[in-house]
């Protein structure tokens, strides 16, 4: 990746730091290469596919279309366990719903019903098809290829929570990652028990 070019979703997104970590972990400096911000989508696939980034780390469904259509070679799959601890050691949660305790605490009714949709949302993937699942996304998220994003949607089935809260392993490894690219975290004291509330999400899930 030295002096290469890499298409990320945005600076200082999940899909950078993924890749600035990955740089990190292959002895190079954070900084060896630089990070593109290409956005989410068809733009991604296009910066990919005109040569105006040299790699890219991004998510399905562009990831899957970039390799269905031979632009690209998968070195790092976080969409798979085992890829995942590959790169971080251990599970890495990457999406969450985050805001101040003290929101929290004042608005208790609303970050129920906030967690209430997506523990409802995750449920539903667990029970619903594929097919099912490609069906209730916009098509222009299926890049004219419905087959392939039905695809990618399999890829990725293994990542989404069945719970809904992470592993302390997975929390560890998260503040690994942010405290190998934060200078300012490194000697930090932090309790990860203080950085989560997971009484909506257990009440939401039942």
């Amino acid at each position: 990746f030295k002096g290469r070019k890499i298409g990320v979703t945005a600076p200082g997104s999940s899909t950078s730091l993924t890749a600035q970590y990955a740089m990190i972990k292959a002895g190079l400096k954070a900084t060896d290469a630089a990070l593109i911000g290409v956005g989410g989508g068809a733009g991604a696939i296009a910066a990919m596919k005109k040569g105006e980034i040299d790699a890219i780390s991004h998510l399905d469904p562009v990831i899957a279309k970039l390799e269905a259509d031979g632009d690209i070679k998968v070195i790092i799959d976080t969409r798979t366990e085992a890829g995942t601890r590959a790169l971080f050691g251990g599970p890495n949660p990457a999406a969450v719903v985050y805001t101040k305790q003290d929101w929290i605490e004042h608005h208790a009714a609303a970050t129920q019903k906030v967690v209430n949709a997506f523990a409802k949302s995750l449920k539903w993937i667990v029970a619903a098809t594929p097919e099912e699942i490609a069906d209730t996304v916009p098509p222009a998220y299926h890049f004219g290829d419905k087959p392939l994003y039905v695809q990618a949607v399999k890829n990725s089935l293994e990542s989404y929570s069945r719970t809904g809260i992470p592993t302390q392993e997975g929390m560890a490894s998260v503040l690994d990652l942010v405290r190998t690219l934060d200078p300012d975290l490194q000697g930090a004291k932090i309790d990860l028990a203080t950085t989560f509330e997971d009484r909506f999400v257990k009440r939401a899930m039942g």
